[in-house]
C-alpha cells in the first residue's frame, strides 16, 4: 500500500510539474505573440508617419517592398524578397537566356561585387574579374542599391552600349564599355588535351546535365582511348540543385550526392545518384577555385568524398546554404527567397563558409599566390558579415602560402598552370604520386605576419589589408 501511495504522490508531483511547465510555455507564447503584434502596429505607425510627413510624396508600395527586402536580407546574404519583375527575371536566368552583360553579382555592405563573369559574355571578354566592385553604371552610382536594382541598371536592349565603373584592389577606378547581348551562354565547352579530355561547366542552368553528358560523349567519340578527364568548375557560381545532382550522377555509380538539413536536424533530405557505372571509371580531376560556389561545390564535394575524383586548385567559395523560392499568389505578388537548409557532402561536411579544400592546392598565377599569402580575407562566403554560420563551428583557411604557384619559367599569358597540374595528376595517377613543385617563396609581407605569430607587434593582415547573387 505504501509503495502504491508513493507512486501516486510521484505521479501527482510530475503531473503538477508538467502542468506548470505547460502553463509557463503558454505564457511565453502569448508574450511572443503580443510582442509581434506590437511590432506590427509599430510598423504601421512608422509607415503612416512617413506617408504623411516625409518631405516629398512617397510610394507606399515601394516602401513596403523595401521593408520586405530589408527584413529578408538582414537574415543572410542570400535571402530576399523578389518583386513580380524580379521573380520573372530570376525565371529567365535559370532558363539560361536573358539580356545583359553576363556578370554574376552580389551585394556586400551596400556595394555591388562581382562573384564571377560568365564564360563567353561581354563581361568575360572585357576582363572583369571575380572580386571586382561595380560602383557606377553609365555614370550613375549604384552604391547602396540592392542586387536586383543594380541588375536593372545593367540590363537593357541588346546592342546598346553600357559603361560600368570598376573598383579593383591596388588600382584606380576605371570605366569599361560593354555592349549588351542576349545572354544565352552555352554552359559547357570541351576539347581534347593530348590523351585527356577537358570539359568546362560554367553554370548549372536547366541544360547543365544534358550539355555535360553530350560533351563527354563527343570527346569519347573523337578519342575512344581517352586516359582521363579534367572537369573544370572554376568560377562556376552554381545554379539549380537538381542539375548538380544530375551532373554528379554522370560520374557516380549510385550512392549519396548531397544531403540538406533544415532547422530540425532530424529532418534530412538526401539526394542520390542512380546505380550504374558511368564513363567506364575514367579517371577524373576537378578544377576548383574561390569562384566555385553552391551547386558547383556540391558536385566537387561529392566526387571528392566518394573518391571518384581528386581536386586541384584553390579552396572553393563556401556557399553551402539552400534557398527555397516561394511564389506569392502564383508570382503575382512576387516571391520570397529564403534560406531553409544547409548542404552537406556525403561524408557529412558542411560547405558553408569553409568551402572545399583541394587535394592539391595550386594558385593560377604568381600574383594570386602573393594575394593568398598576404591578405587575411579572400573574397568568399565568409567575407559577408551576416553569412550563415558554419554548422560545425569550423573556420575557413586563413592567409597562407599556397602549396604551388607557377614557376618563373612558366608563361602565365599563354598557359593555364592549374590545368597543367591537373593533367599532371592524371598522368601520374594521383595527387600523391605526382611530383610536387617547390613551395612559392614567402613574401616580405607574409614574413611580417609570421613574425607576428611568434610574438612581435605586427598584426596578421596589417601588411596588406583586404579591400572593403545574381547574374545580369
Amino acid at each position: 500500500m505504501r509503495k502504491f501511495l508513493l507512486v501516486g504522490v510521484s505521479a501527482f508531483v510530475l503531473g503538477a510539474g508538467t502542468m506548470a511547465y505547460l502553463g509557463q510555455q503558454a505564457q511565453a507564447d502569448t508574450q511572443t505573440r503580443t510582442q509581434t503584434y506590437h511590432m506590427l502596429e509599430l510598423f504601421g505607425n512608422v509607415l503612416d508617419i512617413v506617408d504623411h510627413q516625409y518631405v516629398s510624396k512617397v510610394d507606399d508600395k515601394k516602401l513596403i517592398e523595401s521593408s520586405l527586402k530589408g527584413m529578408l536580407t538582414s537574415l543572410d546574404p542570400h535571402s530576399d524578397y523578389l518583386t513580380p519583375e524580379d521573380y520573372r527575371d530570376m525565371q529567365d536566368t535559370t532558363r539560361g537566356e536573358y539580356g545583359g552583360l553576363g556578370i554574376e553579382i552580389t551585394s556586400e555592405d551596400g556595394l555591388v561585387k562581382v562573384i564571377s563573369p560568365i564564360d563567353g559574355t561581354p563581361a568575360a571578354r572585357a576582363g572583369i574579374k571575380s572580386g571586382d566592385f561595380i560602383t557606377a553604371v553609365n555614370g550613375q552610382s549604384v552604391i547602396g542599391l540592392t542586387v536586383n536594382e543594380a541588375v536593372k541598371q545593367m540590363r537593357g536592349k541588346p546592342g546598346e552600349a553600357v559603361t560600368v565603373t570598376i573598383a579593383r584592389d591596388k588600382t584606380d577606378p576605371f570605366d569599361v564599355k560593354l555592349i549588351r547581348e542576349i545572354i544565352s551562354p552555352k554552359s559547357v565547352t570541351s576539347r581534347v588535351e593530348g590523351d585527356y579530355g577537358y570539359v568546362r561547366l560554367s553554370s548549372f542552368t536547366e541544360k547543365a546535365t544534358d550539355e555535360t553528358r553530350a560533351a563527354i560523349e563527343s570527346l569519347r567519340a573523337k578519342n575512344p582511348n581517352l586516359k582521363g578527364l579534367v572537369f573544370d568548375l572554376r568560377n562556376n557560381p552554381g545554379g539549380l540543385l537538381d542539375q548538380a545532382v544530375g551532373v554528379a550522377d554522370l560520374f557516380l555509380d549510385g550512392g549519396e550526392v548531397v544531403s540538406q538539413r533544415g532547422r530540425d536536424a532530424r529532418n534530412i533530405e538526401r539526394y542520390d545518384a542512380k546505380p550504374g557505372k558511368k564513363i567506364d571509371g575514367l579517371p577524373v580531376v576537378v578544377l576548383v577555385n574561390s569562384g566555385t560556389a553552391s551547386a558547383a561545390e556540391i558536385v566537387a564535394g561529392a566526387l571528392q568524398d566518394r573518391h571518384r575524383a581528386e581536386l586541384v586548385g584553390l579552396t572553393s567559395f563556401g556557399k553551402g546554404s539552400v534557398q527555397t523560392v516561394i511564389p506569392l499568389r502564383g508570382g503575382l505578388d512576387g516571391a520570397v527567397k529564403v534560406t531553409t537548409a544547409r548542404y552537406y557532402t556525403p561524408s557529412g561536411r558542411s560547405i558553408q563558409k569553409t568551402g572545399i579544400e583541394p587535394d592539391l592546392e595550386v594558385a593560377e598565377t604568381r600574383e594570386e599566390a602573393t594575394q593568398i599569402a598576404n591578405e587575411a580575407f579572400q573574397f568568399s562566403e565568409a567575407s559577408f558579415h551576416n553569412a550563415l554560420s558554419a554548422d560545425e563551428g569550423k573556420t575557413r583557411i586563413a592567409q597562407h602560402t599556397p602549396a604551388e604557384a607557377p614557376p618563373a619559367a612558366f608563361d602565365e599569358k599563354k598557359g593555364d598552370f592549374q590545368l597543367t597540374r591537373a593533367l599532371d595528376v592524371l598522368k601520374y595517377g594521383s595527387v600523391q604520386a605526382t611530383p610536387k613543385l617547390p613551395k612559392p617563396e614567402v613574401t616580405l609581407a607574409q614574413a611580417a605576419v609570421l613574425r607576428a605569430a611568434h610574438g612581435n607587434v605586427v598584426k596578421p593582415g596589417a601588411a596588406a589589408p583586404a579591400p572593403p547573387s545574381k547574374p545580369n
